[in-house]
């Protein structure tokens, strides 16, 4: 059986894909599929959208779709950028935009310990087969916001996140590291054992 993952983001796709190779003979993104759709994310929620995703490519394709929804949740802003982490700072919408007002609201807020810089990232996977039936998993990893971006790989807020469990930040692992640690792995492992 094939599924499409409803994402045409290239690192998220085979950080799924690496999870799911048992599972499925193969997973497709929308690009492999020639599907050219902006899905409106419309939910307050991680798991509100990975659904809204996963049920629309679903529909569209008739066959399994699988749908991420995750981002940085920083507690001293209750949670933001949360759902909004991509579009965090509005258009355009680009990694260094979001980062710098990140940085630039930490430093309003007087924020200078790592636990009033305190975030996780957190990640909702659903898996929506075309009779309605789905799966969920979810997962998080606790870290802290950099004053200054350190490491050059990863994407998103990566340069910025340090991770407790690595001591280092996102951006200067690998992606066999990554995938033992990070909020998407643990969401796909979640969802593994439910399958």
């Amino acid at each position: 059986m094939i599924a499409v993952v409803a994402s045409n983001n290239k690192n998220k796709i085979v950080e799924i894909k690496t999870f799911l190779k048992d599972v499925f003979e193969d997973v497709k993104s929308l690009k492999d599929m020639d599907i050219n759709i902006d899905i409106e994310e419309t939910g307050t929620t991680f798991f509100e959208n990975a659904l809204i995703k996963a049920k629309t490519i679903s529909q569209i394709t008739n066959m399994p779709a699988i749908a991420d929804d995750s981002g940085l949740c920083v507690d001293i802003l209750d949670g933001a950028p949360g759902v909004y982490s991509a579009r965090f700072a509005g258009e355009p919408c680009n990694d260094y935009n979001n980062n710098q007002k990140l940085l630039k609201i930490l430093e309003e807020k007087h924020a200078i310990t790592k636990e009033e810089r305190a975030a996780h990232f957190t990640s909702c996977i659903v898996l929506y087969y075309p009779d309605g039936k789905y799966f969920v998993g979810q997962g998080s990893v606790d870290g802290t916001i950099l004053f200054k971006y350190q490491g050059n790989g990863g994407f998103g807020y990566d340069p910025l996140f340090y991770c407790y469990e690595l001591n280092k930040t996102f951006a200067e692992i690998t992606l066999d590291e990554k995938n033992t640690v990070s909020h998407r792995a643990r969401a796909l492992l979640d969802l593994l054992k439910k399958l």
